[in-house]
């Protein structure tokens, strides 16, 4: 029988390790509660604007999951796929392909694109393993210069680009901004519902459930099976006969076309497309909005996205109003939502090696602990 003192240290134990192990969430929601009543805002608006953002942006953090679960950490790289899907919706407004046709369209010009991508970003990774956060996060940089080249001098005169609204006047280079407005939320309004003035984009939830269960059947398969046992240790899949650089390749092309669609997704919401930064945050929100989900360098699920997306959005939207209202600046609020975007990334990081430090002292004494037992039994 248990005692009601063990019991009660159980619960303390377990409290606290919840505690540990969802710091970062806990904070988020105690920073939320602060701001929604100073905000101001209904609950039916905050409703609303949260479900058009999820619609807008989990997409993309979804698309985060599979490299994490192939052991190589927060892929800053899903850029790579983010330019790819905008090049596929530049050309696609060029020729005119609007509504659900022209997404798909695009989705499917973005694709080769985002094959070879992830396969070059694959491919460097693998030369750097043990640091393919950081490689990743230059390689987006590299590749930005490159989607530069490509979008302000070569469309036009090499990739045939004919339309007047879209091409600069000079007679090539794409415009700063391509309009989107005939494609705008093309996929959102299909199938939505209304309640209580609270838009529901069915459609639009309908793929990302599909993406869900994607991911949840790709972890059954061999190949996904493959990847988790790289992700736990390298040199002892590939003592058990598994490819493991061909496995971190088809992990980032993956990871890297599902961003590319994602960004699709994204810009159809919005109806316009800022052709040389659209891309540029989109690796860090997804990441923040992960991390703030509860997931780490080297685990997160579909739960962590979830909670995630809805947590750093109501910051977001409730932050800049709740500074304006408490001190009368709203850009107080949008100076601490900025901090907190990418200090959050940051504090996640610090805490995971907090925690694996943490986990290696203890396995340690652990060892220590084992083999005194062994040899004072040897002893006697």
């Amino acid at each position: 029988m248990n005692r009601p003192g063990s019991q009660k240290v159980d619960v303390n134990q377990w409290l606290g390790k919840f505690v540990r192990n969802n710091t970062v969430p806990i904070m988020f929601i105690a920073i939320c509660a602060v701001c929604i009543p100073l905000s101001g805002f209904s609950a039916g608006y905050l409703l609303d604007e949260i479900l058009t953002r999820m619609g807008r942006n989990i997409f993309l953090i979804l698309s985060l999951l599979i490299p994490i679960m192939a052991g190589m950490g927060l892929n800053f790289g899903m850029t790579l796929g983010a330019m790819a899907g905008e090049i596929g919706l530049i050309l696609v407004a060029d020729w005119q392909v609007w509504g659900i046709p022209g997404v798909i369209l695009a989705m499917i010009v973005a694709t080769p694109i985002a094959v070879a991508l992830g396969l070059l970003c694959g491919t460097l990774l693998n030369r750097a393993k043990g640091r393919e956060m950081v490689t990743s996060y230059i390689i987006s940089f590299f590749i930005n210069g490159l989607y530069m080249l490509v979008v302000l001098y070569m469309m036009g005169p090499i990739i045939p680009i004919k339309h007047s609204a879209i091409i600069l006047p000079r007679g090539y280079g794409v415009r700063n901004t391509v309009s989107l407005l005939n494609m705008r939320q093309s996929v959102d309004n299909l199938l939505a519902i209304r309640i209580s003035g609270v838009k529901i984009p069915v459609l639009t939830f309908i793929i990302i459930i599909v993406l869900c269960f994607f991911i949840i059947w790709f972890k059954k398969t061999k190949l996904g099976q493959d990847m988790r046992a790289v992700g736990q240790d390298r040199a002892v899949a590939g003592a058990a006969g598994i490819a493991v650089e061909r496995t971190r390749i088809i992990a980032i092309i993956i990871s890297t076309v599902l961003a590319g669609f994602g960004q699709i997704i994204f810009l159809q919401n919005l109806g316009t497309i800022n052709t040389n930064s659209s891309h540029e945050q989109t690796g860090m929100f997804s990441i923040a909005s992960l991390l703030i989900g509860g997931a780490s360098v080297t685990k997160a699920s579909i739960p962590n996205a979830l909670v995630g997306v809805i947590l750093f959005h109501l910051l977001f939207l409730v932050a800049p109003m709740a500074g304006k209202n408490l001190i009368g600046s709203a850009m107080l609020g949008e100076y601490f939502r900025q901090f907190v975007s990418y200090g959050v990334i940051a504090l996640a990081l610090v805490l995971y090696e907090w925690k694996r430090a943490a986990q290696e002292d203890e396995s340690r004494a652990m060892l220590r602990g084992e083999a005194a037992a062994n040899d004072k039994a040897d002893t006697l």
